[in-house]
């Protein structure tokens, strides 16, 4: 763990828990997703950095 440049790491770390909390919110506020709502939050919270890019791309249905 010493090796680790902290610098560099925490960036990236921060920007992970801001999308993922966007994610989150934009899913509870959409009123229609393409699919059922859990399964989203599972994918939004479970697959790290892509879960949240994967729902902002297939799983907001626009109306």
């Amino acid at each position: 763990m010493e090796n680790i440049h902290w610098q560099l790491v925490a960036p990236l770390v921060v920007l992970q828990v801001i999308l993922t909390i966007a994610a989150l919110v934009s899913c509870v506020r959409q009123e229609h997703t393409r699919g059922p709502k859990w399964m989203w939050i599972l994918i939004i919270l479970f697959m790290n950095t892509i879960g949240p890019i994967i729902y902002f791309i297939f799983g907001r249905k626009s109306e």
